[in-house]
């Protein structure tokens, strides 16, 4: 116990303590000598099959696409390095934010939104779709790791933030409303500050990354970026530093596009915990039930970088999540995801074995539901894999 009680020294009072933490609801287990709670969440998360096939889902680039562009893992791991370092500098618990980051996409289909757009779509009759209750789902259902329960039994503390990852939920999904009811999970409140960093590392991240894999692939050059907000500035200070390096060189460009990236995370990332210690200072809280009970929450960007933020948004999405050469590749995702769905749930023995054997006999919702859960759990490659055997008589099924 030594162990864990020196890795919760130095956290300030309005952190999640480990002594204080509303523990495992579902399934009543020992502590570990080692590891705190989160710890072991974090450990259970890294261990689990739903974090392994993120490696194989979609980012912006569907898989096949390339080997060198984002995943919804390599997007996670990124997401938990931010989240860290600044719950080191807030003297939060690293643990605890590292976990809700690393889960954060857990419930994410095979192509990214294209997939979760599309399931949506055909869920919307019966209790509806979306990642985020997705996630809650396959920590605590799907993985089947334990001889003795269903999912990973984490903690209290790991399920609010994932549940509030993007702040107080005041009209609950029908999915996230079923959950809420089994833990109370005081949707309507702030989540703790842990979870607050971890939400805002996603931001910080996917805007780093998708500047750099938009350039990469070529949809993107970086005459594109010169008048895009915060990245513009970061992108001539890059080319000031390469200034006596040969411009011709291909590596050239790509020292300035890794730098340029390297500067918009860091000042996103030293805006954000500035902005923090002055809500902080400002509130004034002296328990973590102070940060949930918050009019707004603590951690945030200021308002001059959440505006250069939603310009970073708009341009990314207007030039890269809305190009041509995605949009067509999103239409067929989206029409694969259907497809899958619409067959499997016209005719269910169709499904593995396993997966028919969970359909309550004569339960529409339940049906559509372990079919959604099958489609959600599959990788980009997957799912089109086993749209071919499904749709393509000349493959084996």
């Amino acid at each position: 116990m030594q162990q864990v009680a020196a890795g919760c020294q130095g956290l300030e009072p309005y952190a999640v303590q480990a002594g204080a933490g509303r523990g495992r609801r579902l399934y009543d287990e020992p502590d570990s000598p080692t590891r705190t709670p989160w710890q072991r969440d974090r450990d259970r998360v890294v261990h689990s099959s739903g974090f392994r096939r993120l490696q194989y889902k979609t980012q912006v680039f569907i898989n096949h696409e390339g080997d060198f562009f984002r995943t919804r893992l390599t997007h996670s791991l990124e997401v938990a390095q931010v989240a860290r370092s600044m719950a080191r500098h807030l003297r939060l618990d690293e643990d605890l934010t590292e976990a809700v980051a690393l889960a954060h996409d857990l419930g994410h289909t095979p192509f990214g939104h294209a997939g979760e757009d599309a399931l949506a779509a055909q869920m919307q009759p019966w209790g509806g779709f979306d990642h985020n209750a997705q996630a809650l789902r396959q920590v605590m259902v799907l993985e089947r790791h334990y001889i003795g329960f269903d999912g990973l039994n984490l903690t209290w503390e790991t399920l609010e933030g994932l549940a509030k990852h993007n702040g107080p939920v005041r009209r609950p999904s029908v999915r996230l409303g079923e959950i809420n009811a089994l833990f109370d999970l005081d949707l309507g409140t702030h989540a703790s500050a842990e979870a607050q960093v971890a939400a805002l590392a996603d931001d910080i991240a996917y805007h780093g990354h998708d500047l750099d894999d938009g350039v990469k692939s070529g949809l993107l050059s970086l005459a594109d970026l010169d008048d895009v907000p915060l990245v513009g500035q970061a992108l001539a200070q890059a080319r000031a530093l390469a200034s006596d390096l040969p411009a011709s060189d291909p590596r050239t460009h790509q020292r300035i596009r890794h730098e340029m990236v390297r500067r918009v995370i860091n000042v996103l990332m030293t805006d954000v915990m500035a902005c923090t210690r002055q809500r902080l200072r400002d509130l004034a809280p002296r328990s973590v039930e102070d940060i949930r009970a918050a009019r707004a929450p603590v951690v945030a960007f200021s308002d001059a970088m959440a505006e250069a933020n939603k310009g970073i948004r708009k341009f990314l999405f207007a030039r890269l999540y809305r190009h041509w050469r995605v949009n067509r590749m999103t239409y067929k995702a989206r029409q694969v995801t259907a497809e899958l769905f619409t067959v499997l749930t016209e005719s269910p023995n169709l499904l593995p074995g396993e997966w028919q054997q969970q359909i309550p006999p004569g339960d529409d919702t339940a049906l559509r539901r372990i079919v959604a859960d099958y489609v959600a759990s599959m990788t980009d490659r997957y799912a089109m894999q086993e749209h071919r055997r499904l749709t393509d008589i000349s493959v084996a099924g």
